[in-house]
This record gives structure tokens, sequence and C-alpha cells, in this order.
């Protein structure tokens, strides 16, 4: 199964996606063999690369889009919903 997800998910935390909270992002994309890209429409990053998902640069507020394909697509996809949901386990 090839499936195709994409929704718009928000940044909610208060630092935004600053290094630790782009390194847990970055190792939850890593343990899925999916692609899996993030950013705004025009300028989508693959996930799994903290170089790129730094300079996306997204700050508390921002609407960023997620886009899973491939295997277990699903999956990759609610977890990283997830970890963004849950800012990152950081506290507020």
């Amino acid at each position: 199964m090839n499936d195709c997800i994409e929704t718009n998910i928000t940044i909610i935390n208060k630092l935004g996606l600053h290094a630790r909270a782009a390194a847990k992002l970055v190792n939850v994309a890593n343990k899925h063999a999916c692609a899996i890209e993030i950013g705004l429409p025009e300028r989508m990053v693959n996930a799994k690369s903290i170089m790129s998902v730094m300079l996306l640069a997204a700050s508390q507020g921002t609407e960023l889009r997620l886009r899973t394909q491939g295997e277990n697509a699903h999956q990759a996809h609610a977890d990283i919903c997830t970890i963004i949901n849950n800012r990152f386990d950081e506290d507020e």
C-alpha cells in the first residue's frame, strides 16, 4: 500500500521548531521507512534531515504542511502529529 497523507499542522510550543524540538521530530521521522516531508507549500523539506527542518525556522503559530508517503505512512503521520501536538514533550 503506497498511501500519501497530507495535512496542515500548527507548531504550538512556545519556542517553536528550535534545535531540540527539530531533533525530536527528525528522530521520530527516521523511525519510519516512508518518505516524510514538512514545510510550507512552496518549500517542503525532508523531515529526516535536521538541517532542513531547522532551516524552516518555524516559530510558535506557524502552520506547516506534513506529507507522508509509502510504507506505514499512516503510522508515521500519526507519530509526527503526536510529537508536535504534545509540544515536543517540553515544559511550557
